[in-house]
């Protein structure tokens, strides 16, 4: 299967997940959960879903198995979109093409939003059947998750992109920004999904991990270079919002030719951890090409 229709089939799969794991927004507090599914379905790349799947496919996991952590992934994300877009951090109106929770709803609504998907997202790792019954995995897999969404993961990075704003910034601290704001939740789509395997060796973890950092900055330098040359319209979000906020980025600090050199570096990289993994492998060498060659 190609790697296009491997990405519609998981993100079908993980919107269905979704709409059953998401209260529905007739049971009170109705308000509330509205805000939850509006943010959460109908949108998105769901490139962290997709690495859990495409993880497991490469070694060995089914499908049924990898729906909780890639619902769980999601959640996590979509809620630190909601909170990165709130008045009080990047100020944003436009998120996957539509109005940001915060406009849709109100800024009350919306931090609660977040703080629900949150909370819901490590009620699915505890509560799904269908999952990888080892307890030990199951810890594993609540600690990877806590640890990429706290302060030593993407809470931290946000932390440390907010201090950043109108100063000057090298490669290390840049990467070191990204590493924790974006890299983490990546990181740990793929650790989650290995995870699920309870044959998963301590090397093949560690390459995983390896190839996973890679694309996380792979990713986060795309990103900036979209915020230069896309459009909103494509994006689905704002078009030079970061420029406009005086954010350090890969383009500001390299140039726009090395940003892209260095995310074509990482990428071979990444895809260097995958050598002994075979052919099952291959659709993760291929969305590795996707992320720094992604459009929106």
């Amino acid at each position: 299967m190609s790697l296009p229709l491997l990405l519609k089939t998981y993100q079908a799969r993980v919107e269905k997940t979704l709409a059953h794991w998401l209260p529905d927004s007739t049971i009170n507090p109705a308000r509330l959960h509205e805000a939850m599914r509006y943010a959460s379905l109908d949108g998105g790349k769901r490139v962290r879903p997709a690495l859990v799947y495409l993880t497991g496919q490469a070694v060995g996991v089914t499908p049924a198995a990898l729906d909780g952590p890639a619902c769980a992934l999601e959640l996590v994300h979509v809620y630190s979109l909601i909170h990165d877009d709130l008045p009080a951090m990047d100020d944003d109106a436009l998120r996957r093409g539509k109005a940001t929770c915060h406009i849709q709803f109100d800024e009350a609504t919306a931090i609660l939003a977040g703080d629900a998907m949150q909370a819901l997202a490590f009620y699915i790792l505890a509560h799904d059947p269908s999952m990888v019954e080892n307890p030990r995995l199951r810890l594993q897999m609540v600690e990877t998750l806590a640890q990429a969404s706290g302060s030593r993961g993407m809470a931290g990075g946000q932390a440390i992109d907010l201090a950043a704003v109108g100063k000057e910034v090298n490669l290390a601290e840049l990467e070191n920004m990204h590493i924790h704001k974006t890299g983490a939740l990546i990181r740990a789509s793929v650790k989650l999904a290995a995870l699920s395997s309870p044959d998963i060796q301590p090397d093949t973890l560690e390459k995983l991990d390896h190839y996973a950092k890679c694309i996380g900055l792979a990713f986060q330098i795309r990103d900036d270079i979209l915020d230069v040359e896309g459009d909103t319209e494509t994006l689905g979000k704002t078009q030079g919002a970061d420029i406009a906020l005086n954010k350090p980025t890969y383009p500001a600090l390299l140039g726009m030719d090395e940003a892209k050199q260095r995310a074509r570096d990482l990428h071979q990289e990444a895809v260097s951890c995958l050598a002994n993994l075979g052919e099952k492998a291959e659709p993760l060498r291929e969305i590795a090409g996707y992320i720094i060659s992604r459009q929106n």
